[in-house]
């Protein structure tokens, strides 16, 4: 009596955890440059969104921010919960063109700069789903090639306020943000990353050392133990 197995089912590929991936980081930085993907807000142009798109026409959720308020044409952030597919084919093509670390279109997403969309406090829901997105199309591209990972860079922008000069020059001594308000919209900012997967979290563009400082700052009792943190100029 003959006996046929059935075949194996096919399994996929385990991708890497993130303790996995920082332990890889620096004997990978040892051996060569990796590659950081490129702009966002370019990329974006290049769809030609129009404020229904931005709203979420086309979207997982399009009644959510269809009657906002305020006008959300140009608040590229919101996009990675009103059109993730966009975002994500954005991911897509810089990991498909070699890029080894995604940045998350995070730019503006803390507290401070979400208030001209009155939108601060979906500052941390922009940032759990930014860093969310970016890793699930990393995760697709490790499972391809499991041999080579592929980071989340969290992205700290720099908002569009300073606590190092005013913007009165009647009143130099005033400023418009504090530093309590910094620390927090970092804090919750950097939270939502991590919670998001990011691997790295990126300190962008700091336009005044004292927000540069706030940003390691606020983040480093949990990036220090569970993620890398950088700093761009």
């Amino acid at each position: 009596m003959t006996t046929t197995l059935a075949p194996a089912a096919p399994t996929t590929p385990a991708v890497l955890t993130r303790a996995d991936r920082l332990a890889l980081l620096e004997p990978l930085l040892a051996r060569r440059i990796l590659v950081l993907d490129g702009a966002m807000g370019t990329m974006v142009q290049r769809f030609l969104l129009d404020v229904a798109d931005y709203r979420g026409r086309g979207g997982p959720a399009p009644e959510r921010f269809a009657d906002w308020h305020v006008d959300l044409k140009g608040n590229n952030d919101l996009l990675v919960i009103t059109r993730p597919d966009v975002i994500g084919d954005i991911h897509r093509q810089y990991l498909a063109a070699g890029a080894d670390i995604l940045e998350t279109n995070t730019f503006n997403s803390t507290s401070v700069a979400m208030a001209d969309y009155e939108m601060s406090h979906l500052a941390y829901e922009l940032n759990v789903a930014g860093a969310h997105l970016a890793r699930s199309v990393a995760d697709e591209f490790e499972r391809e090639d499991p041999e080579r990972p592929r980071y989340v860079a969290g992205v700290l922008g720099p908002t569009n306020r300073s606590a190092s000069i005013s913007p009165d020059v009647n009143d130099p001594g005033f400023r418009n943000v504090t530093y309590r308000d910094l620390v927090a919209a970092y804090t919750e900012a950097a939270n939502g990353l991590l919670d998001g997967g990011a691997d790295i979290l990126l300190i962008e563009t700091p336009t005044a050392t004292g927000r540069a400082r706030r940003s390691p700052r606020c983040s480093s009792s949990r990036a220090s133990s569970s993620a890398t943190t950088c700093c761009t100029g």
